[in-house]
């Protein structure tokens, strides 16, 4: 039985710092190297210039494995970074447009929601109606939520389609993972060359 104090889960031991008398020893390519005496492993170890790192202390003896410590914590971090992408909560997210909303506006709710899918969130897009427009045409409220999705310059799909709701008309989108996320300078192109055609169409407006 080996009578050793408890390990702090959160450090890693190395070398000398190993409290256990006796280790089961794996080599740098996972070889069995049997059970040593912890200053054999040690010395084993510096021998071929590495260190020697306890990996499982709750074993019985505990093992250690012989690799560069470097390469250990890097893939330490690289494990941690997996598993926090693998955990990650998607959320539904909301965004609020109105009849009145302007295009500066709306173009700054959309980057927002770009962001959003971007990060793998749903995005729940409510077109708020209050007054006299609760009693608009349905086909044009509807264009009016289509036309703030159209501005959105990154593929999406529909998880909800557009309907009735408490607040006027809403729908909710999700990235479409099918496709690839354009790079952030495609993503402003696309912002800027809508704003240039609003501008135009203002213009156009005006000198009729």
């Amino acid at each position: 039985m080996y009578n050793v104090r408890k390990e702090d889960p959160n450090k890693v031991y190395i070398n000398e710092e190993i409290r256990a008398p006796e280790l089961r020893v794996m080599g740098p390519e996972g070889e069995n190297l049997g059970v040593l005496e912890k200053r054999d492993a040690v010395a084993e170890a510096r021998e071929r210039g590495l260190d020697l790192i306890l990996v499982s202390a709750k074993a019985v003896p505990p093992v250690a494995k012989i690799m560069d410590y470097g390469k250990f914590t890097y893939e330490q971090k690289k494990k941690a970074k997996e598993v926090k992408a693998n955990s990650f909560i998607t959320e539904t997210k909301n965004v609020q447009v109105k009849i009145g909303t302007g295009e500066h506006d709306k173009a700054l709710k959309a980057k927002r929601v770009v962001e959003w899918l971007k990060e793998g969130h749903r995005v729940k897009v409510d077109l708020f109606l209050w007054g006299r427009y609760k009693y608009m045409e349905k086909e044009f409220l509807m264009e009016r939520l289509e036309h703030f999705l159209d501005i959105i310059p990154v593929p999406f799909k529909v998880a909800d389609s557009i309907k009735k709701s408490p607040k006027g008309f809403s729908c909710t989108i999700e990235r479409d993972k099918n496709k690839p996320i354009p790079s952030d300078e495609d993503i402003e192109r696309a912002f800027q060359t809508k704003d240039q055609k609003v501008k135009e169409k203002k213009d156009e407006e005006t000198k009729a």
